[in-house]
């Protein structure tokens, strides 16, 4: 019998677009996207961070441009890093036009708020010049009075027409190298608006909840909204939006994507939640083998289960494992039973096993891939 679900899911099919050499849309693998929380114009802290975020996994950064100190950064930023930089533009159609001559890879703005048509044709003819995207992002707190007024308040077609609204703006300057965002806090709203306006366009689509929360909170709200979209083929770019240290914010999108059947690089961890037939300190246990292994960029999944019961068999599909017994544990490879283990041995002979297979691995990433991410002083 067939199955009836599509692992990882069919992708939506929208255009191609180049951000700093970054494809995005097409097919291309769904981008990781943060932002920094650092003041732009200080281009020490703002680099330092984005070199964190590239280390941690993150495809392309956004960083705010509030004032033309910060637009006069860019290309000092630019200089220390190795990964696409977006420019956050409001109001200001000269401060996007400042970011993308120092080097912006991308701008994100709404075009109905950085004045009439000339400035648009402006921005709309740098970019075009530069082959600089932008990205059209409507939020639930800025729609226009207009179609609050007309759809009684906020509700997914009022994101969807504001949205069009703006890009057809932008296709009026002879300007089609556009993404799209429709974000809102609310997960239902959310995933209404992006089911809507994915079958508007082909246009691609960054996927996000906005003002999601703190790390906890903000990661299980993403985690709903995004992973819904995902699993529909919505979404070529995400954002995990946290109040919290960025990082956290690319470590949440990666299991979110793992957990969609959307990213293979790294180790994925399956545990089981312990009950009252564990008889080893598995939650210590599966916290240090965690640790150990952070920051491995070969694809093995690794199995810490508390007993027989879950331990070789549900986890038969693990590259490599243990099961808890009294006392101890086994170490299984695809089910497969090796050898026992003593409880104090677990952790340090668990992670040798998992770099010896790693060894006869290709890394996804080597250290060459980060050789942009420099001290230049």
């Amino acid at each position: 019998m067939p199955h009836l679900y599509s692992f990882p899911p069919t992708r939506r099919k929208s255009r191609s677009i180049s951000v700093g050499g970054l494809r995005i849309g097409g097919g291309a693998p769904v981008s990781i996207q943060s932002m920094t929380n650092t003041r732009t114009s200080d281009v020490e802290a703002t680099a330092a961070q984005i070199c964190a975020l590239r280390e941690a996994g993150c495809d392309l950064v956004r960083l705010a441009v509030p004032d033309m100190a910060a637009a006069d950064a860019i290309s000092a930023i630019k200089a220390r890093i190795g990964i696409p930089l977006v420019a956050d533009i409001h109001y200001d159609w000269r401060l996007a036009i400042a970011c993308m001559r120092n080097g912006a890879d991308k701008i994100r703005l709404n075009p109905g708020n950085i004045g009439g048509t000339d400035r648009v044709r402006e921005v709309a003819s740098v970019a075009r010049e530069l082959h600089v995207p932008i990205r059209v992002g409507v939020n639930a707190g800025s729609l226009e009075k207009g179609l609050l007024e007309r759809y009684g308040g906020i509700c997914p077609e009022a994101l969807v027409e504001s949205a069009m609204s703006h890009v057809r703006t932008l296709e009026a300057q002879d300007f089609g190298d556009i993404i799209i965002s429709v974000k809102s806090s609310n997960v239902p709203l959310s995933l209404a608006a992006h089911r809507l306006l994915a079958k508007e366009t082909d246009y691609p689509l960054h996927v996000g909840i906005t003002e999601a929360g703190t790390v906890y909170r903000g990661t299980v709200k993403s985690a709903v909204g995004i992973g819904a979209l995902l699993l529909d083929g919505i979404g070529d770019t995400i954002r995990v939006s946290l109040t919290g240290d960025p990082v956290e914010e690319v470590r949440a999108a990666k299991e979110i994507l793992r957990a969609c059947g959307l990213y293979r690089k790294g180790i994925e961890f399956i545990s089981c939640p312990t009950c009252g037939r564990t008889e080893i300190n598995l939650i210590a246990i599966a916290e240090k083998v965690e640790q150990a292994l952070e920051g491995m960029n070969v694809s093995l999944k690794v199995a810490i289960m508390g007993c027989g019961v879950n331990g070789p068999g549900e986890a038969r599909d693990a590259d490599i494992g243990i099961a808890g017994g009294k006392g101890g544990a086994v170490l299984f490879r695809k089910g497969e039973i090796i050898r026992k283990i003593p409880e104090g041995s677990i952790v340090e002979e668990l992670v040798a096993e998992v770099r010896r297979m790693a060894d006869t691995m290709p890394s996804g990433q080597d250290a060459s891939e980060r050789k942009n991410c420099v001290d230049t002083d």
